[in-house]
């Protein structure tokens, strides 16, 4: 880790836990006072179904889903949440009964993109758009105006980790919130108390994990 210790915080389910390590933090957005590392929640089998399996209850009995947005390297949760909602004999309104998982590119500005052969898994379809956090809300806001630029229809966002209750008019919907974390703070990069201070960044952070400076 890039820092201090890091510590675990639990959750009511054996396999679902945040990991975080205090300090001094660049996002490409924000600056923030904790790293939160999400790293074996999306790429171990047993943490993916844990975070699928929280996450379930929002979605199972009233909203319908047709494709799952995967967002921050989050493909894995994403599955296992299909297989949950489609195990749990949920109905799809896509032809083949079944949920598209899927990753949008990304351009240069960050802006999301889909292929052709892609789009008709959007346009039409009712899209869950699933992060592994949600803080500033840039990325997730970002998400929607794709799926609303390629025909589809957001239904809700889901995450790890989220700061915030609404992205737009959409609810979120998260594992772990300020609740359970709560001196979790997040800056623009130029109101950052711990710059003012000088105190030095520690790493910077994206969705593929820390770089230590």
């Amino acid at each position: 880790m890039p820092t201090n210790a890091t510590f675990k915080i639990p959750s009511k389910r054996k396999n679902l836990f945040l990991r975080v390590t205090r300090g001094h933090f660049a996002t490409s957005h924000s600056h923030t006072n904790y790293y939160i590392d999400v790293t074996t929640q999306k790429m171990r089998l047993s943490e993916a179904k844990a975070v699928a399996q929280e996450l379930l209850p929002y979605y199972n009995s009233t909203t319908i889903v047709d494709t799952i947005l995967c967002l921050d390297g989050t493909e894995v949760i994403g599955a296992c949440l299909a297989d949950e909602l489609t195990r749990s004999g949920y109905m799809n309104m896509n032809a083949h009964q079944t949920i598209y998982v899927l990753t949008p590119e990304h351009t240069v500005g960050s802006q999301l993109v889909l292929r052709d052969n892609m789009v008709p898994m959007v346009a039409g379809k009712h899209v869950l758009i699933l992060a592994a956090s949600v803080t500033t809300g840039y990325t997730a806001l970002g998400a929607i105006q794709a799926v609303d630029y390629y025909g589809g229809h957001v239904v809700g966002i889901s995450s790890i980790f989220a700061t915030t209750e609404k992205v737009g008019n959409y609810d979120v919907r998260a594992c772990f919130n300020p609740n359970n974390l709560p001196d979790y703070a997040s800056y623009l990069a130029h109101e950052c108390p711990q710059c003012k201070a000088g105190v030095r960044l520690d790493a910077l952070v994206n969705g593929f994990g820390y770089s230590k400076l």
